[in-house]
Formats: structure tokens, C-alpha cells, sequence
């Protein structure tokens, strides 16, 4: 997708779709490094395809595996030897800046990684510190963060780390993930504030036993993941559940409906917390076994609404909130602003933009509803704002969207799906 402008659409009827999403981000990543560290051949059934996914593909070939593109859009991944002498492309992808590391620590030489301008923003020391309490040399000349080198020994002696992880659930993954190929397995405590995204974290679990992995999560803030081989893995990738916001959104807005097929009956995503909030932004929500259907109403309701373990929503809430009938708070989202861009200034400066009244609380957003108009609508190289600023279009004349292209971090076809969205009904019986 090009990085241009990007005149957001503006309906004048209900929105009557169905939309079909593509593969999570979240269990792709994971999926890819399990198969990666795994013990044979895996097979990847419908993974996104993404600028975040595809660097994270081909950080793992950096390491020594083989991943290759077949039938279908599936991904065949053989594991190698780990081997260092490469450097890593993190983009500003999360996943690839935390989740790799610790197996480049299994590698047999140094591997260097580098990312986009803000990704060196972003913070990495807990990961970094706890690599080298299990035994790992790093070289990041005490910035905390990207460029770093990490010199593999060919093995991690692993054992037990402590850590804050407030700032992301990602450095908790990143160690359990990579922790059954440690001589000494991982134990990763967790102190400080609430971990955010803790939905995530069950994500990994989850990942790890499915691979045949044996993890201990039953105490508080501890996770165990004992020494074993990692199972190859065959597996269909659920669909993007927190991709979903900005369509699902879409049936509020405008009164309409949203049908998306496939939805889960259990998942550990933390987008499926969605379904809830557009309840109570007054959606009628229903989920049956053909999939998720949204039905918009008389208007949107204000709300006041935690957003910890789903804060990936933050961005399309806050547009429909600025678009409520009544004041709205965001509470528990305070790491959002070591994302792509620091989502709450940048929410709060674009919402501001438009006419809406926003401050920033300590941990989110209070939202109060007034006439909005259009305007440059500014993404700060971050997918979720674009998203945001479609749902603000749809009914806000004249919305510009600065660099749509930067979606492509997730969701390379958005602007497609959108304009299919918006033209194309539900088939009867969906």
C-alpha cells in the first residue's frame, strides 16, 4: 500500500456487510517462532500476511530457518541450526524487537538488530537485562533499547529472571517463547505495576502448550516453562479479532450492520473484548456459530471503560467516543504511549484537531463529544490511527488521512476491505 493521503469515505446510509479478516498478527508471530525452535516441519494454515509478520518471517531465516510461501497462502517452516552473523529488521513491529532476541541468544554468533527511526524509542532494557541474568551478552552501549547486538552461544543457561513488565506484556512472551530450548527451561517474575495486555500473555501460554511445552501459570505474575523439545505445529490461524474494531465500529457509526464470519467461540485475544464495549456503546452484538454480527441503534453511548487487557482497541474506541452522545472515559491503556507513537498525546492531538474536547488522564483518555469537522487526520507512522480515522470518515465530511499506507503494518488490504465494506451487503442468511 502507498504511503499517500487517503480521503477517508463518508456514508450517507447504514453499512450492511460482511467482512472476512485476515489472520491474526498476535498468534502468527508466535506460531512463527515456536516453528522456528521446533523439533520438525510446521505448517502455518492462513497466517497474516503483514509487514510486521513478513519481518518477523524473515528474522527467523536470518537465525536459520526456512520459511517457505505454499499452496493456499500457507507457511511451511523448517527449523535449522541457529546461526548468528546476521542483522535483524525490526521495523517498528513489538513482536520482532522482543519476541527474537532470546533466540539469537541461542544462535552460534552475534546477531544485530535495528528498526525504524521510533522503534529505537521503544523500550526494550527489561528484555535486554533479563537476557543477561540467563547468561546471554548483549552490547547496547546503555541505551535500554534498538541498535543492540546480541551474541549467541549456541545455548542459554536459562533459570529464573525478575522483571517489570508494566510497560509491556511482550516482555514476558518474548522469554517464555524461546524459554523450553534453555538448558535450565525460564521462570519469569513479574513486580511493578499491572501488566498490561494480560490476555497476551495467556496467548503464549497457550501457543506453548500447544507445542507440547509444559507451563507453570498458576502463581501470580510467575510463569514457569520447563526444558523440553518443541513440538511442530499444524495450525489455523483465528482470525484478527482486534482488526476487527474499526469494521465492527462501522455498524454503530452508521446504524447499519457488520457480520464477521468466523469469530470464535473462545479465544485468548484481547480483541474479542470488543464485543463488549460496543454493547455497552449501545450495538446490538450477537454471537452465534457462523460468526459475530454488529447492529447499530439510535446513537452511541458514552462510556467509561478499562481497556488493560485490550489496548489495541484504544484508538477506535476513542473515535467513537469523540462521536457519543455523551462524555466518555478510556482508563488502564498508560503504556499505549511506548506503541508505534504515543497513542494518547496523538489521539488527544488529533481528536482536538477535528473540534472534539480531550485531556489525558495518568492512565487514558477523558473524551467530551462537540460538532466535528474534517481536516488532516495525522497517523504518526502508527496502523491503528488510520483505523481510527476511517471510523471518524464515515461521518465527518472532508477527513483526510495522512500516510494510509502505514496500515500495511497489519492490515495491508484496509483500504480495500474498507471500500468493500461500504459497497457490498450481507448475504441473506449470514
Amino acid at each position: 500500500m502507498p504511503s499517500a493521503d487517503w480521503a477517508a469515505p463518508t456514508v450517507t446510509r447504514a453499512v450492511d456487510a460482511r467482512v472476512v479478516l485476515p489472520g491474526s498478527k498476535s498468534l502468527t508471530n508466535r506460531y512463527l517462532v515456536l516453528a522456528a525452535l521446533a523439533s520438525d516441519v510446521s505448517r502455518l494454515r492462513a497466517p497474516l500476511r503483514s509487514r510486521d509478520t513478513l519481518l518477523m518471517a524473515q528474522a527467523l531465516r536470518t537465525l536459520g530457518a526456512v520459511v517457505d510461501d505454499v499452496e493456499d497462502g500457507d507457511w511451511l517452516v523448517t527449523p535449522g541450526r541457529l546461526v548468528g552473523g546476521g542483522e535483524v529488521d525490526c521495523g517498528l513491529a513489538g513482536n520482532v524487537m522482543r519476541f527474537v532476541p532470546p533466540v539469537a541468544g541461542l544462535a552460534d554468533g552475534p546477531v544485530r538488530f535495528d528498526g525504524d527511526p521510533h522503534a529505537r524509542r521503544r523500550p526494550m532494557a527489561p528484555v535486554l537485562e533479563a537476557l543477561r541474568t540467563l547468561g546471554v551478552e548483549v552490547d547496547d552501549a546503555d541505551r535500554g533499547g534498538l541498535p543492540f547486538t546480541v551474541h549467541g552461544r549456541g545455548a542459554v543457561r536459562g533459570g529464573a529472571v525478575t522483571l517489570d513488565a508494566s510497560q509491556s506484556s511482550q516482555f514476558v512472551s518474548g522469554l517464555l517463547l524461546s524459554g523450553p530450548r534453555f538448558d535450565g527451561g525460564v521462570t519469569v517474575h513479574h513486580v511493578g505495576g499491572a501488566v498490561p495486555s494480560l490476555p497476551h500473555i495467556e496467548m503464549t501460554v497457550e501457543t506453548l502448550r500447544d507445542a507440547g511445552v509444559v507451563v507453570d501459570d498458576l502463581d501470580a505474575h510467575t510463569w514457569r516453562v520447563e526444558p523440553s523439545e518443541v513440538n511442530a505445529l499444524d495450525v489455523q490461524v483465528e482470525p484478527d479479532l482486534s482488526n476487527a474494531a474499526q469494521f465492527l465500529a462501522a455498524a454503530l457509526v452508521t446504524g447499519g450492520r457488520v457480520h464477521v464470519p468466523g469469530w470464535p467461540q473462545y479465544t485468548t485475544q484481547g480483541g474479542d473484548h470488543v464485543r463488549e464495549v460496543l454493547d455497552m456503546m449501545g450495538a446490538e452484538v450477537v454471537l452465534d456459530r457462523a460468526g459475530l454480527t454488529v447492529s447499530g441503534g439510535d446513537g452511541i453511548s458514552g462510556v467509561d471503560v478499562d481497556l488493560r487487557g485490550s489496548s489495541e482497541l484504544t484508538p477506535v474506541v476513542a473515535a467513537l467516543c469523540a462521536l457519543a452522545d455523551s462524555p466518555s472515559v478510556i482508563r488502564g491503556v498508560a503504556h499505549v504511549r511506548g506503541h508505534e507513537t504515543d497513542r494518547l498525546a496523538a489521539l488527544r492531538t488529533e481528536l482536538t484537531a477535528l473540534g472534539a474536547h480531550v485531556d489525558e488522564t495518568d492512565d487514558g483518555l477523558r473524551i467530551t463529544p462537540r460538532p466535528l469537522h474534517g481536516g488532516t487526520f495525522r497517523t504518526y507512522a502508527d496502523h491503528r490511527m488510520v483505523m481510527a480515522a476511517a471510523v471518524l470518515g464515515l461521518v465527518v465530511p472532508g477527513l483526510v488521512v495522512e500516510d494510509v499506507g502505514t496500515v500495511a503494518k497489519t492490515m495491508p488490504r484496509f483500504t480495500e476491505l474498507w471500500a468493500e465494506m461500504l459497497g457490498h451487503p450481507v448475504p441473506a442468511g449470514a
